[in-house]
């Protein structure tokens, strides 16, 4: 059996950036003491991967029933679209399990769906590689998956040989006696419980929405600026989360980020979680995340996170301080955000919408 390990974590970071109204010293969020995949810090870096393989000889082998996955091009994620056929079919079987994830240990099963690519020479390696492709994409796309360790999610590669007959069993599960929960989730009772706070905070922002793609963007931002307070210590069980945003209301900048996708998806507002690095005004460059949103059929960029400052001292800041970062285009923007388009070294490199130049 080949067990190949792979995780990708959509980290959130921010940064100091210090400006002066009046007595205030308005400080930008920064994430000082991340915790990392087995590092010691916060990266966006996967998980190293580890293959242990095992080949059985068997004398009796019944014939799978291969279950084959449908490409279905009207999920219409983003990142879903740029996915390899293969890579759709991994991200397909993910999709269409979603709701069964919140058992913690539910195998997603492709049986010998992948026969064609384990045949050929390094096989293993090209699927490990779509399956990271996959998630990536996924993770992205579904901003909802608060409670879901993708680090602890395996994907098994069996071989089986029977004479000259090989056949492969593919599928996705946690390790054997565990679960792929994210730290604070034990229970799928635990999941339920949360996923109704959720639920019912998304449907009080929802009853305030006009249906104005312009109005209900700025009001969905206006909620995460004026509820949702920047975790500094990283202490929130959701703090990259919409549970830490939605619940909590407290997160770093990937829970903002992907509350407001939440959100925006759940009214039909296109939106893309974008992921780069941020150089403050002392110069200090830092991992960060935002987002893009579509308004007017044009495309904008937004960050909830550097629009929501923490105050040090007494005083109040200027109302137009919430909206810096609101609606801009990428002749703003870009002065202080980098893109990137690899979500892990050596990983695809995925494309973005086109960003107006001008701000909106």
């Amino acid at each position: 059996m080949i067990v190949l390990i792979l995780g990708l974590l959509f980290v959130g970071w921010a940064i100091y950036n210090d400006m002066f109204v009046g007595d205030v010293v308005e400080t930008l969020h920064t994430d000082e003491n991340m915790v990392a995949i087995d590092q010691g810090e916060h990266t966006t870096k996967v998980q190293k991967k580890n293959i242990v393989e095992t080949i059985t000889d068997i004398f009796t082998v019944e014939e799978e029933v291969v279950q084959d996955y449908s490409v279905d091009s009207s999920i219409g994620n983003y990142f879903y679209e740029q996915l390899s056929n293969t890579q759709k079919i991994i991200y397909n079987g993910l999709q269409e399990s979603k709701n069964k994830l919140i058992t913690g240990n539910y195998k997603i099963e492709f049986g010998n769906r992948f026969y064609d690519i384990l045949s050929k020479e390094n096989g293993s390696k090209t699927l490990g590689d779509d399956y990271q492709t996959a998630i990536e994409a996924f993770t992205h796309d579904n901003a909802d998956l608060f409670f879901v360790d993708i680090t602890k999610m395996y994907l098994n590669m069996e071989t089986k040989k029977k004479g000259f007959k090989t056949t492969y069993n593919v599928y996705i599960a946690p390790d054997e006696g565990k679960n792929y929960y994210a730290k604070g989730f034990n229970s799928e009772n635990d999941v339920r419980i949360a996923l109704k706070k959720i639920e019912q905070e998304r449907n009080y922002i929802k009853s305030k929405l006009t249906g104005n793609t312009y109005k209900d963007v700025k009001k969905i931002h206006d909620y995460l600026v004026d509820n949702v307070e920047y975790d500094e210590n990283g202490k929130s069980i959701g703090t990259y989360t919409i549970y830490g945003a939605l619940v909590d209301k407290t997160c770093v900048c990937e829970g903002y980020t992907r509350a407001f996708k939440y959100i925006a998806d759940s009214v039909g507002i296109k939106c893309v979680i974008m992921q780069g690095t941020a150089t403050n005004t002392q110069g200090k460059t830092e991992k960060h995340a935002w987002n893009a949103v579509s308004v007017d059929g044009s495309w904008y960029l937004l960050d909830t996170t550097w629009d929501d400052p923490i105050i040090v001292g007494r005083g109040m800041i200027l109302k137009s301080t919430h909206y810096k970062y609101f609606l801009k285009g990428s002749s703003t923007f870009d002065k202080d955000h980098i893109l990137e388009r690899q979500f892990t070294d050596g990983g695809k490199v995925f494309s973005y919408p086109n960003i107006s130049v001008v701000d909106y």
